[in-house]
């Protein structure tokens, strides 16, 4: 009796990362015990009614969780998707939901932020984006026009996520997508496998099955199911 046949190897890859990649790490998120949103809405600090009315205390939980970043170290999965960066020979997109800098800092180059970045700022009066390292106490200056008129480049709740033209060019013209540790089912993200082509594949690899409109679903840790699957893409 023949085996059964493997699928064809894909041209083009789109892959979704969210925050259970980076908790892996030891990145503290939104919702974990003890975390600031038990003791705050989340209308107080992510939102821009919220940092219209206390900026102070907007400002300085970013500033809290951007010096968070030089605690951790990126891990097997965000050094994984970046060897797959290196040496995937067709095309790949890594579109991440986290606002960290563990996958640039494993080497990631083919990616974007679709929620913004904690290392960069964003000015209100002229719109450039500036890369941004240390606090942005209110009163900061803009590096470009001056005015002190900065916060960070984060899409807040009620903000459109940023680049999704890009990212629904790609995933219109990808032949598998691979969410990893997100659940996949909050929208834009939720529409990501809905929005393949016929023939396209789709995967999940998370701790939980979520549901969502994935053909296959691996459950674990990321450490341990992203090394395994870049192993199989690149020994294909």
């Amino acid at each position: 009796m023949s085996s059964q046949p493997k699928p064809p190897a894909p041209r083009r890859i789109v892959i979704l990362t969210g925050a259970g990649i980076s908790a892996e790490s030891g990145l503290a998120t939104f919702r974990d015990t003890g975390g600031l949103w038990q003791k705050y809405s989340v209308k107080d600090l992510a939102t821009p009614e919220g940092f219209a009315r206390d900026p102070d205390l907007v400002l300085g939980w970013y500033d809290g969780r951007r010096a968070q970043l030089a605690e951790i170290e990126p891990n097997a999965g965000h050094h994984a998707l970046a060897r797959l960066d290196r040496e995937w020979p067709g095309e790949l997109l890594l579109v991440t939901q986290n606002v960290d800098d563990l996958h640039e800092r494993a080497g990631s180059r083919r990616m974007l932020h679709m929620h913004g970045a904690l290392k960069r700022a964003r000015c209100l009066a002229c719109r450039v984006v500036h890369d941004w390292h240390g606090p942005m106490p209110r009163g900061t200056a803009c590096p470009g026009c001056g005015e002190a008129r900065l916060r960070p480049d984060i899409v807040w709740f009620g903000e459109m996520p940023q680049h999704m033209t890009r990212i629904e060019v790609a995933l219109a013209h990808a032949d598998l997508f691979v969410a990893i540790g997100t659940s996949g089912t909050v929208y834009p993200a939720a529409g990501f496998s809905e929005a393949l082509r016929p023939g396209a594949r789709s995967m999940l690899m998370n701790l939980e099955d979520t549901g969502g409109h994935f053909a296959e679903t691996r459950l674990g840790p990321a450490t341990l199911l992203v090394p395994a699957w870049v192993d199989e893409m690149l020994c294909r």
